[in-house]
Parts: C-alpha cells; sequence; structure tokens
C-alpha cells in the first residue's frame, strides 16, 4: 500500500513539476536564459569573448556566450532546469535610486569647493548580446551601473571648467571670448553646457555593456542646483557680472561706431583732395603736352587765349612784367 502511495505521489509531483510547472513562455520584450542544474546553456563551439568596450580588460571581462530563449513559447524545461527571464525593453530610472538609502538629489563638489545637488535620468536596457554579467556577472548589475555611473559624473563635475564650445573627450580647448558671462563659476558652467555633459556619461558609460550586460541608451541630467542660501549669492555674483558685461559691451559698440565714423571721415577727406588735385594735374599735363609738340610759342599762344575768358569777367586786371 505504502509503494502505491509512493509511486501515485512521485507521478502526482512528476505531473505538477513537468506537465503544468513545465512549460513557460517569453513575452515579446523579455529574454531567457536556462540553466541546468545552476549551469547556463552556452552556445555550442563558442569560447569565452570579451565585449569591444571593455577590451582593455579582458582578463577582467571575459564571458562565455549563452544560448538566449527568444519570444515565443511554450517551452518545456525539465524539473533541474531553471529559466532566468530578462526585460530588453528600454527603462528609465531617477539617479538618485539607491537600495541602500533614501535621498532626494545626488551631491556632489565643484571645481571651486561648492557642493551641489545633482539630479536627472539614466535610461538603460539589458543586452540581449551580453546576458552572462548581467544574469551571472554580479548579483545586483543595475545598481553596480548606478555606482559608477555616479562616480563618474562626480569626478566630471569636481573636474569641470567651461571648454567653450570643444567637446569634452578627444577635442582640443577652445578659443576664449573676449567676454564670458559666467566664466570663474563652476555652477554656470555646468547648467550652461548640460547637453555636452550628457554626451560625455553616455560615452564614459559604454563600457557597462562589456561590465555589467547593461547598456546605457541616454543620460538626462536636468538639475544642478546649489544650497538656497549659496543660490542666492550666487544670483547676485550672476546679476553683478551680467551688468558688467552689459555695460562693456555697450562700450565697445560705442567704440566701434565712433572708429567706423572717424574711417569714413578720412575717407571723405581724401576724396575732396583728390577731386580738387584731379584738375591741375590734367591741366599741367596738358600744358606738358603743348610746350612738348608746339614748343614755348604754342604755349604762349595757348595762355593768351585762355585768359581772354577770363579778363571778360574781371574787373580789374593787373600786369606784372617778367
Amino acid at each position: 500500500m505504502s509503494l502505491i502511495a509512493f509511486i501515485l505521489g512521485l507521478l502526482v509531483y512528476i505531473v505538477f513539476k513537468v506537465g503544468i510547472r513545465g512549460f513557460y513562455t517569453v513575452r515579446p520584450d523579455e529574454r531567457a536564459v536556462k540553466t541546468s542544474f545552476g549551469r547556463a546553456e552556452r552556445m555550442p563551439g563558442a569560447s569565452e569573448q570579451t565585449h569591444p568596450s571593455v577590451q582593455d580588460e579582458a582578463d577582467l571581462y571575459s564571458y562565455p556566450a549563452l544560448r538566449v530563449i527568444p519570444p515565443g513559447g511554450p517551452y518545456l524545461k525539465m524539473p533541474w532546469q531553471k529559466v532566468h527571464k530578462v526585460p530588453i525593453a528600454t527603462q528609465a530610472l531617477d539617479i538618485v535610486w539607491d537600495p541602500t538609502k533614501q535621498q532626494s538629489t545626488i551631491e556632489a563638489v565643484t571645481k571651486d569647493n561648492l557642493t551641489t545637488g545633482v539630479n536627472g535620468q539614466i535610461r538603460y536596457r539589458a543586452s540581449e548580446e551580453n546576458l552572462y554579467p548581467y544574469l551571472f556577472g554580479v548579483e545586483s548589475p543595475l545598481e553596480h551601473v548606478m555606482g559608477y555611473f555616479i562616480s563618474v559624473l562626480r569626478e566630471r563635475i569636481a573636474n569641470f571648467s567651461d571648454p567653450k564650445g570643444a567637446p569634452l573627450v578627444g577635442g582640443d580647448a577652445g578659443t576664449p571670448s573676449a567676454v564670458e558671462l559666467s566664466e570663474g563659476v563652476s555652477i554656470n558652467d555646468l547648467r550652461k553646457n548640460l547637453p555636452m555633459i550628457n554626451e560625455y556619461m553616455e560615452q564614459q558609460c559604454n563600457s557597462t555593456i562589456g561590465r555589467y550586460g547593461i547598456e546605457l541608451d541616454a543620460a538626462l541630467i536636468t538639475e544642478i542646483d546649489p544650497p538656497p542660501e549659496v543660490d542666492q549669492a550666487l544670483s547676485a555674483i550672476n546679476s553683478t557680472r551680467n551688468q558688467v558685461a552689459a555695460d562693456i559691451s555697450t562700450a565697445r559698440a560705442d567704440a566701434e561706431q565712433q572708429i567706423t565714423m572717424s574711417e569714413r571721415a578720412v575717407e571723405i577727406a581724401r576724396n575732396n583732395a583728390e577731386a580738387e588735385v584731379a584738375p591741375l594735374r590734367e591741366l599741367a599735363t596738358i600744358l606738358s603736352k603743348i610746350k612738348t609738340t608746339g614748343g614755348r610759342d604754342a604755349l604762349k599762344a595757348y595762355m593768351r587765349n585762355l585768359r581772354v575768358p577770363l579778363y571778360a569777367r574781371a574787373d580789374r586786371v593787373i600786369r606784372v612784367e617778367d
């Protein structure tokens, strides 16, 4: 009797584990990896490989290629097998997320030793081509990625100075302009270059694919705010700087206008002088030609004829004998 009960119980267990719990499906936004006795199924013939993003650290981040179960089903698994499902859809997460503590902002110290608060989001997704580090590389890959992101962000803020249009990675320093409204104030530089900082963070976090199997889709740093008491002082400094910059710009515009007017006045005077000299030069040329072709007598005759209209208009003539 006991043997029959054992066999019936075993049959019920097999039916439950294999017939009912043994089937599973994979949603379109998921990928799955199956393990047998804790060992993940690997691609036959594939050896360990290193993701291109961490080629310099191949000794640390070489992972085997897994057999990834695509969306669909139902699939069958044995009782000794376990299915690990991974969502691959892009997800958003606040950068203040930390499973170990509650916080409303990320504190960072700027280049001029000012503590500021940073807020924003990151968009990420699990890499379908690199699921091994995501599932088995570290216990909490997202926590590692967030810690890595915050570390890079704090380092960037602590050393940030306005690149003046040059890229933060692989570029030369930009040409400084004559007047910068926010020159020397790190928070102003950070706020002014938020898109560039986001791009820098995306570039620096490309290696998270090879390290943790997570691809950073976008970094969206939206707020960099100092403490309230510092913000008031900073507003006063900015107002003063803006006023000084506006005065300098006005003075520079006036000076440029004066220079332009002076240059035009000189040009007008030069044209008037040339207009007065031109008839005299033309007359000298004519007299030279007359003397050359007709001789001295022709020149005297020409001068005599030239005086006739003048005599008609003159009231008195004074003649000086040579």
